[in-house]
């Protein structure tokens, strides 16, 4: 499996590029770049596996966590100063949901069906579904009841107060978590990742991580070109584009390499890689892109509509629920992916 996903990587990145300056047919395109983002894909999560062998799963989700998400930051900021606010917030909505209910959902589904019974660190994740809450519930929907009787000067100053709390706030988290309550709350099974041989260095999995993330982001802003031709050749709106296709494809890096834990019974990193890069978008990527839209000439406040809105605290709430005893198996995952096929539908037919 490993030289096929090698095989099609050394193909499929000189072709995206050789296929980008060329212009190629959108469809050929299409799929030349979603099969190179799904090869690269496994390397991110080769790498994940070495860095959390050698300094922790928490370390290593984080990593993993940061590196694919840096695509969606750059996508992200590309589509801002094309004034493409709605799209990004979508975008961003789907990440939300993607992480919570197909990652951990796919994750608990395929260990599950290996494993019958998987654990992972309990005391992460009460603390992640604490932060969940606050940043989903607090922070995204005190804004949208506000901006209804505020004008848009005011819900954007209230968006830029709510954008630097959350920065602050997921910083400190970090601090907490890696430096001063760091070892604090181990699981029972902590030690064991330790006894592995790690495939790769530190330095080696690090530069792998930034090369492969590098690659998918190049590949990532030229195929997010290709969706409106795709979006009028399947009738797709653009909302559903936005929530269920840019979100999927620009997390393909850290989706595959949280199952690929999960299966391998790493579960503490998987949950990490998904619960870890919900929180990282919405308490890091979304406050910071407010920011950045000022210096555009179309800010973003930071208002969801409210099916989005709904959608993402629908998510949150279920997976609180699901996680909190530090226990998963094949059921629970199928009852996120049910409820992330249902959204999907939903916004499919808005």
């Amino acid at each position: 499996m490993e030289k096929i996903f090698m095989l099609l990587t050394f193909i499929g990145v000189p072709l995206s590029v050789i296929g980008t300056l060329m212009h190629w047919p959108t469809m050929v395109l299409f799929i030349v770049y979603c099969v190179s983002i799904i090869a690269l894909a496994s390397y991110m999560g080769r790498a994940t596996e070495s860095l959390a062998i050698v300094a922790g799963p928490r370390i290593g989700g984080l990593l993993n966590a940061t590196f694919g998400n840096a695509v969606e930051l750059i996508i992200s900021v590309f589509a801002l100063k094309a004034g493409l606010v709605g799209v990004v917030l979508a975008s961003l909505t789907g990440s939300v949901l993607g992480n919570l209910l197909l990652v951990a959902g796919l994750s608990f589904f395929i260990g599950g069906i290996k494993f019958k019974r998987q654990a992972f660190n309990v005391h992460d994740a009460r603390h992640n579904s604490g932060l969940l809450m606050f940043a989903v519930i607090v922070a995204f929907v005190i804004p949208e009841v506000f901006a209804m009787e505020m004008n848009e000067s005011k819900t954007l100053t209230l968006s830029i107060g709510i954008s630097v709390i959350l920065i602050l706030l997921y910083l400190a988290a970090l601090f907490f978590k890696l430096v001063t309550h760091r070892g604090v709350y181990q699981s029972e099974k902590s030690g064991v990742h330790h006894e592995e041989e790690p495939e790769w260095s530190k330095r080696k999995a690090i530069g792998v991580l930034l090369a492969a993330t590098l690659a998918v982001a190049y590949i990532s802003e030229n195929l997010v070109h290709t969706f409106e031709y795709v979006a009028e050749s399947f009738g797709w709106s653009e909302l559903f584009i936005g929530v269920i296709i840019v979100a999927i494809v620009g997390n393909a890096a850290e989706h595959a390499s949280a199952i690929v834990m999960a299966y391998k019974n790493k579960m503490d990193i998987a949950v990490e890689i998904a619960v870890g890069s919900t929180l990282q978008i919405a308490m890091f990527v979304l406050p910071v892109l407010v920011l950045i839209s000022l210096f555009f000439t179309e800010t973003m406040p930071l208002v969801f509509t409210m099916p989005e809105l709904i959608a993402m605290v629908t998510s949150v709430l279920l997976m609180v629920v699901i996680s909190n005893d530090g226990e998963s198996n094949w059921f629970e995952g199928l009852t996120l992916l049910a409820a992330y096929v249902i959204m999907g539908i939903g916004f499919f037919l808005l």
